[in-house]
């Protein structure tokens, strides 16, 4: 397969059943008596140690009209907060940093992206602990990132923004209404909006370090079960609570009205995990989730295999 370039994160990567009494001189402050994981052979090394893929906190911004070097077909996350100026995070650098900490009006957010599920979610950093600050702890689970905080030491799963491991086991994160749009798209219609500027880090922004890994047959460091209905395991899906709504479906019809949600697609968005340059990448379209107001609803754009392993339980909203 013609995927994971990323030699740190790929070529170490170990499929050895886990045990959390490894990890315990790395972790010495986290409190592995206190989980909610079922089995710890869920959770594996993804190849880098902690922060080995480094968070960024308190990033600049430039003006939209003021940003060159990013593809007009190049996803971004999208965070508009009321009374704010609209915020891209691009994905080109949120590949190799997968968490950004930031403040937009006072409001603490993390804004998360873990390749090998697809899944970009906007979090309230704010809990009954306090703010939390995050990083990425190296490990995955159902391929999934597991991120950590940096005031106690637990343990998050990115995918849920549920804490798994460690004092502030079962918190929950708040999922904040952000969207994955194209470039092009966030400039038309912010054209004095704000866009993270690029990180100071020796790193090749814009290349995908995972080429080819959404035409894949099976995920990476997955062993869960594939999805039901005959859908490809990294098919992209909407996620919305715990309902799933096939990208191909979404992408067909152009707009669905269901369960209290309408989800728009339009064409003109890069995949970030096809070609080597993410602005190459086909293209497979944005899209907007709205309640029955017209307001932006919390909602991730992940691959189906992800859905199916944290939400066993949910609902496949495949063809009526």
């Amino acid at each position: 397969m013609r995927i994971f370039t990323f030699l740190l994160m790929i070529l170490f990567a170990s499929t050895a059943q886990a045990n959390p009494d490894q990890w315990r001189g790395e972790w010495p402050d986290t409190n592995f008596g206190k989980t909610n994981i079922g089995s710890w052979s869920e959770v594996q090394s993804g190849g880098p140690p902690k922060d080995g893929i480094p968070a960024l906190s308190d990033p600049a911004f430039v003006r939209t009209s003021g940003k060159s070097g990013l593809a007009a077909s190049e996803p971004v996350i999208t965070v508009e907060l009321s009374g704010q100026s609209p915020r891209a995070y691009p994905i080109r650098y949120l590949m190799w940093h997968e968490i950004v900490n930031d403040r937009v009006g006072g409001k603490p957010i993390a804004v998360t992206y873990c390749p090998l599920c697809n899944s970009g979610i906007v979090f309230d950093r704010r809990t009954p602990r306090g703010v939390l600050s995050f990083g990425v702890s190296g490990k995955l689970r159902n391929s999934d990132m597991i991120m950590y905080d940096r005031e106690t030491q637990s343990w998050w799963q990115q995918a849920t923004g549920e804490a798994i491991v460690g004092r502030l086991t079962g918190t929950q994160l708040k999922a904040l209404p952000a969207w994955m749009e194209s470039w092009a798209e966030f400039q038309e219609r912010n054209p004095s909006g704000l866009v993270m500027a690029e990180p100071g880090f020796n790193r090749d922004y814009g290349r995908n370090p995972y080429r080819g890994y959404d035409t894949s047959r099976r995920p990476f460091l997955y062993s869960g079960e594939m999805p039901p209905h005959g859908i490809d395991p990294l098919e992209r899906v909407v996620r919305v609570g715990n309902r799933a709504w096939p990208l191909t479906r979404l992408s067909r019809e152009g707009e669905v009205s269901e369960a209290g949600v309408t989800i728009s697609w339009v064409p003109g968005q890069s995949s970030a995990l096809d070609t080597s340059r993410i602005g190459n990448g086909r293209d497979v379209g944005s899209i907007r989730v709205r309640d029955g107001n017209g307001r932006d609803v919390a909602h991730d754009v992940m691959f189906a295999f992800a859905f199916h392993a944290f939400w066993p339980n949910g609902s496949w909203m495949i063809d009526p």
